[in-house]
């Protein structure tokens, strides 16, 4: 079965999407989501002043939402994972063609940072 759903993605500092994703499940009741790492430097950094090991880790936390909360979940995530401070990210919205139902059986435990080392 199809539903009307809305992808959420935030590029947040590392170490911060965990915490958001636990907290989402928690308190939005929603685990349709994945986390994502990625690499680079930031757009202030002149190409002349760049060296060796000047790149960023992020985390790309991807979430799924019912298309009536996109807007709730959009607003929640933006200040859960603080990227309303400098530096603390960006996140976006887009609208996705299908998505099926999905869930994470109750028992089963997110997985901690030592995870995914």
């Amino acid at each position: 079965m199809f539903t009307e759903q809305k992808m959420i993605q935030a590029i947040i500092p590392m170490g911060t999407a965990l915490p958001v994703l636990k907290a989402l499940r928690e308190e939005k009741a929603l685990d349709a989501a994945n986390i994502n790492f990625a690499r680079g430097v930031g757009r202030f950094v002149r190409g002349s002043e760049r060296r060796l090991g000047d790149d960023q880790e992020k985390e790309i936390l991807s979430v799924v939402v019912p298309k009536d909360r996109a807007d709730e979940i959009f607003e929640w995530l933006f200040h859960k994972a603080n990227v309303d401070r400098p530096h603390g990210g960006i996140v976006y919205m887009l609208p996705l063609s299908h998505a099926s139902a999905f869930s994470i059986p109750a028992e089963l435990e997110l997985a901690s940072d030592e995870d995914h080392d």
